[in-house]
């Protein structure tokens, strides 16, 4: 076994635990392929399903993680499978993404509301970590082809360490649509805009320091 199948083997075998602790709801069929092409006159929890005697094996197979993301904006990209690339996925409780990060650059700290985590580093070197409830936090460094958890709901990040190549870590969620909050995005880019007092408050600055931070994330 290759250095990459092993790899994936890994991811999926940490996504089979997922399942005993998953957010989403259980499935009542064996599949549900997601029909995201016809017009729905009301909001669902997920995709509607196509008939499964239409289901093929294209539903089930995607080649977008495939595909290097673009980092210029930020330093980082995250490419995730979804109903509409891979609409075999849709009500399976699980979905996957792909992380392409800058030499020096992070995915900076942010959340999952709906989902736990696992991600292998396949290139490069990554420092990862959480931080729980009680404000402890846990770090540890990744080399390729070694994973790290991080807990639904937990503050993380991700950081690539070398200061010359990029880094490519992939994935897997326990959700469907796992939803991801940016940290100092939600607090300083809000709209509409949290108070000023709030934000002073909050992280112990000044008006001067919120205009500042606000307008170097575009809020």
């Amino acid at each position: 076994m290759n250095t990459i199948n092993y790899l994936f083997l890994q991811l999926f075998l940490n996504l089979a635990l997922f399942g005993r602790a998953k957010s989403d709801p259980d499935p009542l069929q064996d599949y549900c392929v997601a029909d995201p092409e016809t017009p729905q006159t009301f909001s669902l929890n997920g995709a509607p399903c196509i008939d499964p005697n239409l289901a093929i094996s294209s539903h089930f197979t995607t080649s977008v993680l495939s595909k290097p993301g673009d980092t210029k904006a930020n330093g980082f990209n995250v490419t995730l499978t979804n109903p509409f690339n891979l609409p075999g996925l849709n009500t399976l409780g699980l979905t996957m993404a792909r992380i392409d990060i800058d030499a020096n650059g992070i995915v900076p700290p942010h959340l999952h509301p709906r989902a736990s985590e696992v991600t292998i580093c396949l290139t490069g070197f990554l420092l990862v970590g959480f931080v729980d409830t009680s404000n402890r936090v846990f770090t540890q460094q990744l080399r390729p082809g070694e994973s790290f958890v991080f807990p639904k709901g937990l503050v993380h990040f991700l950081y690539n360490y070398d200061s010359e190549e990029p880094a490519v870590a992939l994935a897997g969620l326990g959700s469907q649509n796992p939803g991801a909050q940016i940290v100092s995005m939600a607090s300083f880019t809000s709209e509409p805009s949290n108070p000023v007092e709030i934000l002073k408050k909050g992280f112990q600055i000044s008006d001067l320091n919120a205009a500042w931070i606000r307008r170097n994330l575009g809020g």
